[in-house]
């Protein structure tokens, strides 16, 4: 069973921006992050992104860190893209499933022109909250049967 580190978790005010990085977060259910721009009724409620993506980017000179790319949980030691639709995550205190893998990007948001590029729309995933709780760095992340 694969296992992964809560490494941050981020939020923002508004859409198309960096999140800063926080102490913990409370997901609500069927909602998402309570006071985060992205929450809401609909399958993308929670953004996450591996430490590793960020660092990919850091290879290629980019000074990028936990939350540049509008991530709600930067996670390590699993893969994220290669999770199956459905998969469900215990993360901390909540339970996600996933609902959709990268994203396409329409336009150049705020995050592609501070930080040159996005790493998002490939390497990171979307999940909806099916049982809300705090989530922390150092939590544990579990991929569940």
């Amino acid at each position: 069973m694969q296992q992964g580190t809560v490494v941050a978790v981020c939020m923002s005010l508004n859409k198309g921006e960096r999140k800063t990085p926080v102490e913990q977060v409370q997901l609500q259910e069927n909602h998402g992050i309570v006071g985060d721009a992205h929450a809401g009724d609909w399958h993308r409620q929670v953004s996450l992104l591996a430490i590793e993506s960020i660092e990919k980017m850091r290879a290629l000179g980019l000074d990028v860190t936990t939350g540049d790319f509008a991530e709600n949980i930067t996670t390590q030691g699993i893969d994220l893209p290669s999770l199956p639709l459905g998969t469900r995550l215990a993360v901390g205190e909540t339970l996600l499933e996933v609902t959709q893998i990268g994203k396409e990007c329409h336009t150049r948001c705020a995050i592609y022109h501070q930080a040159g590029d996005c790493v998002m729309p490939k390497e990171g995933i979307f999940a909806r909250v099916v049982h809300g709780g705090m989530v922390r760095p150092g939590d544990n992340i579990e991929l569940l049967p």
